[in-house]
Order: C-alpha cells, then structure tokens, then sequence
C-alpha cells in the first residue's frame, strides 16, 4: 500500500477535525451521518487547467519579476511568485477576498498551482503583500501584461483594435483618490479596461479616480501604449475603438501623422453636427409619419471642431421609430469604408468589450477595491486581470471549437474549475485524483491530451 501525506504537515488528526457528528434524514432503513474528516481533497480540480496554460503564457513568472522582495531571505516562507499563484488561481476559481487566504492555504491543488508543498500563505501575510509593491514595480507590472498580449501571437499582426472603456468600482471607506461620481451617485474609481477588439485578449487595466478620462489623458496613456506595441509590430495597423470621451484631439492629431494609427470613436452631439444632417432627419421623420415603420439612415461629411487640427470624417446615424428619433455620431479616420458598414460592422462590435468587462468586473469581482492605498487597489486590479487573461487563454485557443470558447466565465468557474479532486503526495510522485464520472470529463480529457503534447 501506497503511503501518503498531506501538504500540511500540520494537519490535526481526524478526530481533532471532526468533532462534530451531523445525522440527517434516513436512506430507507439506514442512518445517514455527515463528517467533516475528508481530507487531502479540493472541490476546485480546474485549477491544473490554468495551472498548464499559466506554464504556456508564464504571464505570473514576469509579474513576480516585476516585483522587488526586501524581505530578509533567513525569514521567507513563500515567495513572491507562490504568493502571487496563490492570489491569482484563488480569484481564478471564485475567491476574491484575501480572507479566503485562511481558509484555503490547506487545498492541495491550490498548493500544486503555487509551485509547493507545503501550508499556503495566510490572509495577513497576503494583505501585506497587496501593500508592498511601489510605483515602480506597479508601472513594471503593466508593461508585463503588455508583454505577454504581444507574445500570445506567433507573428505580427495584421490589424489590432484597442477598445477602451471605463466602469466604476464602488468604494465604501477612506481609499485614496475616491471620488463622488454624479453619474452613479457613489463615490467610486474608474478603472480604464483596454482589450484587443478583434480576439478579446487583455492589453491593460488602469486603475484611475472616478471620474471621466479627460482627453489629454486619454491621450498619453494610448501614446505610450501604442508606442510600445509599435516597437514590436512596426507594420501592424493599429485602430482606437470607444465612445464619445475618447474622442481625443490630441490622439487624432497624432494619428494623422503615423500611417498605422487610425481611430473610431464616439462623438458628443452639439447645435453645428444637428445643422449638417437636419435635412437627413426631417427625410427620415417624414418617412416614418407616412408609412409608420422604423426608418434608418446614415450621413458621412466632413466637419472639424474649433479645437481640431484638422477636418475628419463624421458618420451620423437617424433613427426615427414609435420611441422617437435618436441622432448618434461618430468620427474617424477610415476614409475607405461606406457610412452604414462602418457605423454598425465596426463602431457598434466595441460593444464585445461591455461583455469583457462583464467577465472581469462580475465574474472575477475585479471591482473589490477594499484598500486604503490607491497602489494597493492598482495591484488588486492587475491580480484580477491576471486570472481573466488565464481563463480566456483557455478558452480561447484549448477550449477552442467547444460551446465554452464563447462561454462566460462564470460558467468556466462551475463547470471547469469546480470539480472534486483528492491529491496525494507520495514518495516519488504528486498524484490527483478525479472522480470517475463527471459531465465535463470529456473536456479534462481534451486539455490534458493537448498540454501533453505542448510539453513533448
């Protein structure tokens, strides 16, 4: 017989565990009891999924170099990579409070995730952590999801689409640089989300004040980031997708002069954009009185604003139904493509992004900013993106061709990582072990034959 150990080798014996006896309705004449006495399981087996594409990506590898460790050497227990698999892997599969740090630093597979055997760190070694990075290495940080955006492609792009938008993330005490946000009666941050539009791939997380982004700032932010991407893909065509507030006339004006940036954005409506397409609305307003169905039209013209270096093209969209007329606007630098195609095919796909942010912000509760630091708040903000760039590298490209590719990431979280597994430390090997049958086994058995055969 196989002799076993558990992680920990603390672990109390069953009896110390399982005080407590629960009796609970009888199964035809036989009593049923309950026990809190099985140990060496996890309910959370997905995790070695993330676990090998986290091998493949290596994106927690570069975080964990971004960071300095002043700890004295003679006194650490868990490293600054095993802190930082632990943080992630826990968000991964549905514990976003460091205080689940306490409760979890026993679960083996969690144990296998951060690269040890032994007991996990607890919720205030983790909290100090959370407080720990400077500026520096936070600035570092940002860089490595850029980093790693850039190396999940073999070759250069062709074209990419940053589409960019902020939400709020509501704070309930003193944190640093909170403010009243009018618009959602609350104070908040407004943490910046950038997303390739094309694939879905994270490309940065900016944690920022609650308040709209002010152009200029718009603008040196996606400079530096373009930039950046440019030094790797000198010939990628790179294209600026949001609404109105980024609307830079800063960004435009640089753009026009680098032949690979182009932008799409929203446009504020004002008295002069209403006067170029009053004819095209009172057309459309007439059609609808006569034949009472929904009518839709697009206009293209020329305009520039006293601020703007030059003229742009604008697209306007009339829409005149039951619930009245709605005008929209939007401006770009794509001469090339008709009114209608680019309004709906191109400006209106940024709403993917809203789902993006869905998956990160709900699913993966990235909006728990429960710091007193802003930095403190940033960092718990770059943890929460590590996990979504772990979950949709998996599905994007082992999920593949599965009804998960397009899943949400609540439902990778119950029907992936949520899986029992009993880990067993032996002599010469770690052995896990999965229940015989369960409904998504026929997936483990896809992703595991495909790591295998990446490692070969």
């Amino acid at each position: 017989m196989d002799k076993s150990t558990n992680f920990s080798a603390t672990n109390p014996p069953q009896s110390e565990v399982s005080p407590s006896l629960f009796n609970l309705s009888d199964v035809g004449k036989k009593t049923v009891d309950v026990r809190f006495s099985a140990q060496q399981t996890s309910h959370d087996g997905g995790l070695l999924l993330l676990r090998e594409v986290e091998q493949q990506v290596g994106l927690i590898g570069r975080l964990a170099e971004c960071v300095n460790d002043t700890r004295h050497q003679g006194y650490v227990q868990h490293s600054i990579k095993s802190m930082l698999s632990q943080r992630i892997f826990q968000i991964a599969a549905g514990y976003e409070d460091a205080n689940d740090c306490d409760s979890m630093k026993g679960d083996g597979i969690l144990q296998i995730c951060a690269g040890g055997q032994q007991a996990l760190c607890s919720q205030p070694t983790m909290c100090r952590f959370e407080n720990s990075p400077a500026t520096p290495e936070l600035f570092r940080m940002a860089g490595a999801f850029v980093d790693t955006f850039i190396a999940s492609y073999p070759s250069p792009p062709q074209v990419i689409i940053l589409d960019c938008d902020d939400t709020s993330a509501l704070t309930y005490g003193q944190q640093e640089l909170t403010i009243f946000n009018s618009y959602y009666g609350d104070h908040c941050y407004m943490p910046l989300h950038i997303y390739e539009g094309l694939s879905g791939k994270l490309v940065a997380s900016i944690l920022k004040p609650g308040r709209r982004s002010k152009s200029i700032d718009v603008f040196c932010l996606l400079q530096k980031i373009i930039g950046y991407l440019m030094t790797h893909w000198p010939d990628t065509v790179i294209i600026l997708r949001g609404d109105a507030h980024f609307c830079s006339k800063e960004f435009m004006d640089w753009s026009e002069t680098i032949d690979t940036v182009d932008f799409l954005t929203g446009l504020s409506a004002n008295q002069k954009l209403n006067e170029f397409i009053r004819h095209v609305k009172e057309s459309a307003e007439r059609r609808f009185t006569e034949h009472g169905r929904p009518v839709k039209r697009y206009h293209s013209f020329l305009y520039q604003a006293g601020s703007w270096g030059q003229p742009h093209r604008v697209v306007a969209k009339v829409e005149v139904s039951h619930m009245g007329t709605n005008v929209r606007f939007i401006v770009s630098s794509l001469r090339n493509v008709r009114a209608k195609e680019l309004y709906e095919k191109a400006y209106c796909a940024r709403g993917a992004a809203e789902l993006r942010i869905k998956d990160h912000k709900t699913y993966l509760d990235s909006g728990r900013m429960s710091c007193n630091s802003f930095k403190a708040n940033q960092f718990r903000l770059f943890l929460h993106s590590a996990a979504y760039v772990l979950i949709h590298t998996l599905q994007q490209e082992v999920l593949k061709e599965t009804a998960y590719a397009t899943a949400t990431m609540k439902t990778i979280q119950l029907k992936l990582i949520k899986v029992a597994a009993r880990v067993k430390v032996l002599k010469t090997k770690v052995s896990v072990e999965l229940p015989v049958e369960f409904a998504t086994r026929w997936v483990f058995e896809k992703c595991f034959g495909i790591f295998q055969a990446l490692r070969i």
